[in-house]
């Protein structure tokens, strides 16, 4: 799916063709529509190949050549399966997001449709302006911290649901259910870290132009990522000791049962 917009006043309105200072979305661009963003559009081969690795990690990359830059992002996304005993399980992950800075143009290229550009595309975000790209970049930086807290909240509840279910049961399905947001926390906190490093790269105005205007912007998206990388270490703390009581819990719990068959099988002996 490739998208255009173009802000009008306030508003951000779809267009058919690309324009000077519009926003190029592309999402699972199919080979016709990768064939245009690299024919008609200009974006590097390279830089569209990046964009669609799903094992592509955050970084930024410059074309002196063609005045192309790339960024590359991780942002959060929720995963759901049919698994244990049929119930619904809850895993989260992170998903790559490229941005290219062209010269007269903004391009974002993902895998999945994210609930991150909608908010552009709908008019969710204020202060949104496809003219002044570094802005754009800062915003959608900030939306993908907001994201990152948004879930980590979500995984505080569920695990927290969770050990109260697992304290009436003892069953697996809990205790899957807790390795899975441990694994989450795994992921949420390696692409904080890596969209961390990729921010500093940006502020240093080497890959991307900064201006003083943007300055509180930018401490604004630092502030939330830097919250989110201390909930997601908080969480990561207190699932493992939760995973680790309840291990010591059902060890004992098996010695117990232990001890009760060995009296019994000596009775009987």
């Amino acid at each position: 799916m490739l998208e255009f917009f173009i802000n009008e006043g306030n508003e951000m309105k779809r267009i058919e063709h690309p324009l000077p200072n519009c926003w190029v979305n592309a999402v699972r661009p199919t080979e016709a529509e990768t064939k245009y963003l690299i024919d008609e559009l200009g974006v590097l081969p390279e830089f569209v190949k990046s964009c669609l690795d799903p094992e592509e990690s955050s970084h930024i990359d410059f074309d002196d050549d063609e005045g192309q830059t790339l960024i590359m992002v991780d942002y959060p996304v929720e995963e759901r399966n049919d698994s244990y005993y049929n119930s619904e399980s809850f895993q989260y992950a992170t998903a790559p997001l490229g941005v290219i800075i062209l010269k007269d143009k903004i391009v974002t290229i993902s895998l999945n449709e994210n609930n991150i550009l909608d908010t552009f595309s709908h008019n969710r975000m204020r202060g949104v302006d496809t003219k002044y790209k570094t802005r754009f970049l800062l915003m959608l930086m900030l939306r993908i911290s907001q994201n990152f807290l948004l879930y980590l909240r979500r995984i505080d509840k569920l695990s927290n649901r969770t050990e109260i279910n697992l304290h009436k049961s003892m069953r697996n399905k809990e205790l899957f259910q807790m390795m899975r947001l441990e694994k989450s926390l795994v992921y949420f906190s390696t692409s904080l870290k890596a969209d961390e490093i990729t921010l500093n790269k940006i502020v240093r105005g080497k890959y991307v132009k900064m201006y003083e205007e943007d300055q509180d912007l930018f401490e604004d998206v630092m502030i939330e990522l830097h919250q989110a990388e201390d909930m997601c270490n908080i969480y990561s703390n207190i699932l493992s000791g939760t995973m680790d009581a309840f291990a010591s819990i059902i060890s004992n719990n098996l010695n117990i049962v232990m001890k009760v068959l060995t009296v019994i099988t000596i009775v009987m002996s």
